[in-house]
């Protein structure tokens, strides 16, 4: 296990809906995140292309979602995670993040792949909810046939029947043997997929455990859904947390870094 301060901590709303709500939610997590001196990287998406219904929100696109990203991260000296959807996206993407995200269900897209790693970003991978651990590996044969290149293998749940994911740990430890840091998404793990009539259902109730057992089982970091109000949220309402669930989270996360320091 690495130390305190290189713990990686990817944490934000699932979506941006308002410059606001981004800014208040990146605020909370810079002053939670270095009184614990984690390493800190805020994400947001501009746009959810992958939601179940045509009737869902999906954010306000990439052009305006990146102008408002880019003054978060200038405001408040913060990393910034995103996600792309097509390869045309990665070039301009790039210019603004610190880090380019491949969704889950687009895990094994080559072009879009290939064209994120020519963007030289570090790039945090989402296990595909219907892929082995084992298999991460030929995702990074794409990405090393264009340059070796910084990744986060980030797991989030093996599609178990319908309407249900399970996490295996052992999926953790076959990640790590690829030699980069994996990340458990500690959030979307607990999502039932399209369970709640066109909509993810889930059961937030379980956050907490699932992400100390990780951290005890040693992760090299987490990934969080956070949102000023979950239950008004536009996306992923139902595994969100608050701000006073994500601090909980953290002071228990600290506690288990030092036992293991």
């Amino acid at each position: 296990m690495k130390d305190k301060k290189s713990f990686i901590f990817i944490a934000g709303p699932c979506v941006i809906e308002s410059e606001d709500i981004v800014k208040k939610t990146a605020v909370f997590l810079k002053e939670l995140t270095s009184k614990y001196e984690l390493d800190f990287i805020f994400k947001a998406s501009f746009d959810k292309a992958n939601r179940t219904s045509i009737k869902s929100f999906r954010g306000p696109g990439i052009e305006r979602g990146l102008k408002i990203l880019a003054r978060i991260k200038d405001e408040l000296k913060i990393k910034i995670l995103t996600d792309i959807h097509t390869p045309a996206q990665a070039e301009k993407v790039a210019e603004v993040v610190d880090v380019i995200q491949i969704p889950a269900f687009l895990c094994r897209q080559t072009d879009l792949i290939l064209a994120t790693a020519r963007t030289g970003k570090i790039i945090n991978i989402k296990k595909g909810q219907f892929i082995a651990p084992q298999d991460m590996k030929y995702i990074w044969e794409k990405i090393e046939s264009v340059g070796r290149r910084r990744v986060f293998l980030t797991e989030r749940g093996t599609f178990f029947g319908y309407h249900n994911l399970v996490v295996d740990f052992r999926s953790f430890a076959i990640m790590a043997r690829l030699g980069f840091p994996v990340i458990f998404d500690v959030t979307h793990s607990l999502q039932l997929p399209a369970a709640g009539a066109g909509i993810s259902g889930g059961e937030k109730e379980f956050a907490l455990p699932l992400a100390r057992a990780a951290v005890a089982f040693g992760v090299d970091g987490l990934f969080c859904e956070i949102h000023p109000q979950p239950e008004k949220a536009l996306s992923d309402s139902a595994t969100s947390l608050d701000f006073a669930q994500t601090e909980e989270l953290l002071k228990d996360v600290f506690s288990l870094l030092s036992l293991k320091s």
